[in-house]
């Protein structure tokens, strides 16, 4: 095992006298130390040669590769491995060659200064990321702490916030914890008017305006989608999403997305969950786009295709979903592409497509399944059951 050639050193805005010893030993023999301007400026007396962090921050990886050999530390807000660029770095250069020293987070100084169970919050950032990505977290009664990207992020969230019924949400900026400038301003989703500084962390106490209609994080009615009438229904979404499984990260092809109701759905689930959205149609294509920003899935990634053509180049999945324009050449080209453990959701509404299920079944194994769903209507001055299209589902794991 070689010893380790990059530091990468978690410092606050106490700078060089929040850190440890080691920390310290290890910033004062390097040859190189790389950070923002902030960072930088926090330890002003180090004699090492200094590289400004690039624009865009991934291409930070290349320009380290070219200094493999050297002695180089990176300086990184709080903890390296929460929100930050150490994950990159383990992924670039691997375990062995990276020394990791890290400080209290933003988030543990946020839980601190607000007197919250970091355990009873959800940590989240929208730092480099689409705003919308907080939404499905949103919820009567939850906490949570974010990472944001400049002072207008909370305007942003707020607005967010009051539009998804939780303009009663109590917002507090807390602006460079732990340093001499350390600010705090509080105020409401629905009337927030306060100014941030440019680095802070956004606490959020989520409360649901009363008689406000709010969402679960799955389970969506169907009226929240953008649709043409051609999606899976709610009762049907909700058994797709159980034999798809979605677990943490994980990535979904839905072919045939239409308005995109799955793969929203599939993305909301979990953190860091990924899916395509496949479809020939731009008219769905555009509304699963509307819907996946809407309702906290804006790095769902469509694209026109037909399959089992366009499936070709895909990155592999965990799960794939085939709600439209099912053949026995896309459930064989899905099966071929799916890992072990991976699943496979199809379902069918035309007799056409049920047989072919049928067979699919009898081929591979797997679950068959056939779902019929009633509503309660009115029938003049009473109410009846008004039956919808029964739906056929294979579902398999490899």
């Amino acid at each position: 095992m070689t010893a380790p050639w990059l530091d990468v050193i978690g410092i606050g805005e106490d700078g060089w006298e929040g850190l440890a010893p080691s920390a310290r030993a290890r910033l004062e023999a390097a040859e190189i130390v790389v950070g923002g301007a902030r960072h930088q400026a926090l330890v002003p007396h180090l004699a090492a040669e200094r590289l400004e962090w690039p624009s865009p921050f991934r291409e930070l990886a290349e320009e380290l590769e070219r200094l493999r050999g050297r002695k180089v530390a990176v300086l990184v807000t709080g903890d390296p491995l929460w929100y930050s660029a150490g994950a990159l770095f383990l992924r670039r250069f691997g375990p062995d060659a990276v020394l990791f020293h890290p400080q209290l987070s933003a988030f543990q100084l946020a839980a601190v200064r607000m007197k919250w169970s970091l355990a009873d919050v959800e940590t989240l950032t929208v730092h480099g990321r689409p705003a919308e990505q907080a939404i499905p977290f949103f919820a009567h009664g939850q906490r949570l702490l974010l990472l944001t990207a400049d002072g207008g992020t909370p305007a942003k969230i707020a607005e967010l916030l009051t539009e998804t019924g939780l303009g009663a949400s109590r917002l507090t900026v807390l602006g460079a914890m732990g340093g001499p400038q350390e600010s705090r301003s509080e105020g409401t989703a629905a009337d927030w008017s306060g100014i941030a500084p440019e680095f802070h962390v956004l606490a959020i106490e989520c409360i649901g305006a009363e008689g406000a209609r709010l969402s679960p994080r799955t389970g969506l009615p169907d009226d929240a989608f953008l649709n043409d009438g051609k999606m899976t229904k709610r009762e049907i979404r909700a058994l797709t999403l159980s034999a798809l499984a979605p677990r943490r990260g994980q990535m979904l092809w839905d072919i045939g997305t239409g308005c995109g109701s799955v793969a929203v759905e599939w993305m909301r689930a979990a953190r860091d969950m990924r899916a395509i959205g496949l479809d020939i149609s731009h008219k769905h294509l555009g509304m699963a786009a509307a819907n996946s920003v809407r309702l906290g899935a804006p790095r769902l990634d469509l694209r026109p295709g037909h399959a089992p053509e366009a499936l070709a180049d895909l990155p592999e999945p965990d799960a794939i979903f085939i709600g439209g324009g099912l053949s026995e050449e896309t459930a064989e080209a899905a099966l071929a592409a799916l890992p072990a453990h991976g699943r496979l959701v199809a379902n069918a509404v035309t007799l056409e497509s049920e047989s072919l299920l049928t067979a699919l079944h009898m081929k591979h194994g797997g679950s068959l399944i056939r779902i019929a769903i009633s509503r309660a209507t009115p029938v003049g001055r009473l109410h009846g059951w008004k039956p919808a299209m029964p739906v056929t589902q294979w579902s398999l794991t490899k």
